[in-house]
């Protein structure tokens, strides 16, 4: 005899013998059959039952036109059976604390009663659930026939269907207590909500119970349709379980805020985020696991995320200071989590960096302070700065870059590890290192000191990676820096000043640094800085095809000079810092030389205008430097040599003792005389040559640090040195060095001047192209194309528009009320 069976559905054959016309079939008593049967099949004693048996009686109903009543006495059956004995063992379960937390009264008691009056409950409903579904699948097996005709015919439920609707609405949406108008729904809400709250408070509960039940409430519909979004979990449990953790997170981010520094809110907001997300995974469903984050993120983390990061003594300014780097991470995933842009950790991190930018632009004696409010102010500032020591300007310039590069390292490290790379945090550094940089108005000539001192000593004894990263660390300063047409004046002017006086380092790296510059920059950036290198190239060939000359000459002269000649194209080089203007604002410098000097320059500039017809040499002694040889008479007639290397000034002062006796001297009047060199750099020459201690070449008398008129100087046949060689620096002069108040001053006027003309260039430019344009939109042009370069100021722009038209370059449109221009041709 075959029995029935809950593992899975039998293929379904028709009775072997069919009904005849004559057969009958008496309702009542087949339904009693089937009726003991079903009860027996939910009292668990379906072994006993013949499958055939049932599904032919079944068939039989069906058959004579018997499936409505048949449909109808089954459902009247299971709404008996769930109400009288399912509700019944379900409501048992339900205590009055249970009661008090579906009513969202405040529970007493202790939580693991509680958590045990919960698990009681669940359990029942649970296991009620489970054999009401294994029962159904039993049922639904034997009345399949009645499925697959009446049902489907008639558009009727199927009887599971029918089944599990009838468990929503006689189990779950029956009252929990006969006295009570909460159902068993609510009740079995509460217990799973307070389960989770003592799960958050790290309490054990019983997930796997809890995943039973959701499970259930994830397989029972609103409707018969069985639609997903007409789940009970999705229509009932989800929508109180997010409300109730918004309200949990509400006060939790509150009380954390009040009693918790910054690195434990953003630990834990990260770690209730993994609670959920596991929460989803493992007890309730995969369909809330991003509605609950986002409660999370609204109520933990976005209400107070910037409150977090601006926590005194331990937000976000105190982990960039300290090298939080986890916690720093953490609060870039949490403000990413809640705003792709983390507005408040970018205004955090710009507001620290500027501000430490500001402390290094203010360190030391290279502070940048704010400017006068009148002018006896600013004369008392200018006298101070002439005080100042200019050796220690020059280091705290270069300290200035090294500490700039410090705190760029530091917050790269921070970008790449705690931010991820992020390109809104990647912008956020850039534009607080531009406005701390640029707040420094003398950033551009700390920079270019700091490369100076790098390339003429700094790059010795380095890899060629080292020497390549130290470089990039300087384009990236300078493209920064808005003004970078002040930068290039002085590098300019640092630059001259390595390749006359031969103090670079390496010439590769000095050119590797122009191709960095011209890559990053542009290549107009660097076309004058190329055309001084094109120069020092030209020259050294000039002076090998001077020296062939010479030998062809065949001078019988053993002792001549040999003269290397460096010729500078004045346009490209910066002329003006190199050459110190006379009163009469002329850049000729006077100098007698010496017969034998003059023979030679005499010799090579006749050699040079017959190669360069038309071209004029003007000498400048200031920059140049010769290497002699001095013999010194010892009392005991021992004499000793050194080469000395020497300014071209100092040369001539020297030689001017070449045939003078021992003990006959000449006057500072008389030197003056006889070289018609300038006061100024005549006074520096002998201080070097006669009061510095290691290089005391001349004696002076009276003995004293400063020259004055009437001082004599004679030679010092007693100077010792350890050294062969000699190198004689001339006082005030050692190479490049922070500019003084007139200085800048200058550098300053000179650059408003090339700013001028570079103004007028783009707008002539521009006009030539487009022939008539409005006001407005040639100022926005002309701001446009030299922002590389530097800010233009719009009033200058205005002038220099004024200018051109004065000059008739342009001319004003027709209509005053819509300012434009013309050009004209």
């Amino acid at each position: 005899m075959s029995t029935l069976s809950s593992r899975g559905r039998g293929k379904i054959r028709a009775p072997r013998r069919g009904l005849t016309n004559n057969d009958t079939v008496d309702f009542d008593v087949t339904w009693g059959i089937l009726e003991g049967a079903l009860r027996e099949i939910h009292a668990k004693n379906a072994s006993k039952l013949s499958f055939e048996e049932l599904y032919r009686n079944a068939y039989k109903l069906v058959l004579k036109k018997k499936g409505e009543e048949l449909y109808n006495r089954v459902s009247g059956l299971e709404q008996e059976l769930l109400r009288e004995n399912v509700r019944n063992r379900v409501v048992q379960m339900v205590t009055s604390p249970l009661i008090l937390g579906a009513s969202g009264e405040q529970v007493g008691g202790q939580a693991h009663q509680r958590r045990a009056d919960g698990e009681r409950f669940l359990g029942v409903l649970k296991n009620a659930y489970k054999d009401h579904d294994i029962c159904m699948k039993m049922i639904t097996d034997v009345l399949m026939y009645m499925e697959r005709t009446y049902c489907q015919d008639e558009r009727h439920p199927s009887i599971y269907a029918m089944a599990m609707a009838l468990f929503r609405t006689q189990v779950l949406r029956s009252p929990a207590t006969d006295r009570s108008d909460i159902n068993v729904m609510a009740i079995l809400e509460s217990a799973i909500l307070d389960m989770i709250a003592m799960e958050r408070k790290n309490e054990i509960i019983d997930r796997p119970l809890i995943r039973a039940c959701i499970c259930m409430l994830e397989e029972l519909y609103e409707t018969f349709q069985e639609e997903e979004s007409s789940k009970l979990y999705l229509t009932s449990f989800e929508p109180k379980f997010l409300e109730s953790s918004r309200v949990f997170y509400h006060r939790e981010g509150q009380n954390l805020v009040a009693n918790a520094d910054a690195g434990t809110f953003c630990r834990h907001a990260r770690k209730r985020l993994r609670e959920e997300d596991e929460r989803c995974q493992q007890t309730l469903s995969t369909l809330t696991d991003q509605k609950i984050k986002s409660v999370v993120d609204k109520e933990l983390i976005g209400a107070h995320i910037r409150d977090v990061i601006n926590m005194e003594g331990t937000g976000v300014k105190h982990m960039l200071d300290n090298d939080r780097l986890e916690d720093l991470s953490n609060v870039f995933d949490l403000n990413s989590r809640v705003d792709p842009k983390k507005a408040a950790l970018k205004d955090a991190v710009q507001k620290r960096i500027v501000s430490l930018g500001s402390e290094i632009n203010n360190m030391g004696s290279g502070a940048v302070v704010p400017p006068p409010n009148n002018a006896s102010e600013q004369a008392k500032k200018e006298e101070g700065e002439k005080d100042k020591n200019v050796n220690q300007q020059t280091a705290s310039a270069i300290k200035w870059v090294d500490d700039v590069l410090t705190l760029k390292t530091k917050y790269d490290r921070i970008w790449e590890e705690a931010f991820k790379k992020d390109s809104n945090m990647e912008k956020a550094l850039e534009y607080s290192f531009q406005e701390f940089i640029n707040a420094n108005q003398r950033s551009s000539e700390h920079l270019s000191l700091y490369l100076d001192e790098y390339l003429k000593k700094g790059a010795k004894g380095k890899t060629d990676l080292e020497v390549d990263a130290n470089l990039d660390k300087g384009i990236l300063l300078l493209q920064y820096i808005q003004d970078k047409d002040h930068f290039e004046n002085y590098y300019k002017k640092h630059l001259s000043k390595r390749l006359l006086q031969r103090k670079s380092a390496s010439m590769d790296i000095e050119r590797q640094m122009i191709s960095k510059m011209k890559m990053k920059v542009g290549n107009t950036f660097t076309q004058r800085l190329e055309s001084m290198f094109k120069d020092m190239a030209l020259s050294e060939d000039l002076t090998k095809q001077y020296k062939t000359h010479v030998a062809e000459l065949g001078d019988p002269d053993t002792t001549r000079i040999d003269l290397e000649a460096s010729i500078l194209t004045t346009t490209m080089w910066p002329v003006d810092s190199m050459v110190r203007r006379n009163e009469d604002g002329s850049t000729k410098t006077a100098c007698i030389y010496p017969p034998v000097v003059e023979n030679v320059r005499k010799r090579f500039e006749h050699f040079y205008l017959k190669k360069h017809s038309g071209r004029t040499l003007s000498w400048q002694p200031q920059l140049g430097s010769a290497d002699i040889r001095a013999t010194f008479t010892k009392p005991d007639g021992k004499t000793k040599r050194h080469e000395l290397n020497v300014s071209t000034y100092a040369m001539v002062i020297l030689l001017l003792f070449n045939d003078l006796p021992a003990d006959q001297c000449l006057s500072y009047e008389e030197i003056q005389a006889r070289t018609s060199i300038p006061e100024n750099e005549l006074c520096r020459n002998l201080q070097s040559l006669a009061v510095v201690p290691k290089t005391r070449i001349l004696k002076k008398d009276p003995m004293s640090k400063d020259i004055k008129a009437g001082d004599k100087f004679y030679f010092n046949e007693s100077f010792t040195s350890p050294y062969m060689k000699v190198k004689v620096g001339v006082v005030s002069n050692a190479g490049s060095k922070a500019e003084n108040s007139d200085e800048r001053r200058a550098t300053k006027r000179k650059a408003d001047e090339e700013r001028g003309t570079t103004i007028e260039a783009a707008v002539v430019r521009i006009m030539k192209q487009r022939k008539h344009l409005a006001h407005q939109q040639l100022i926005a042009e002309v701001i446009q194309q030299l922002a590389n370069r530097f800010q233009p100021d719009v009033n200058m722009i205005k002038q220099r528009i004024e200018s051109l038209m004065e000059r008739e370059y342009l001319e004003r449109g027709p209509d005053p009320s819509k300012p434009s221009y013309t050009y004209l041709a």
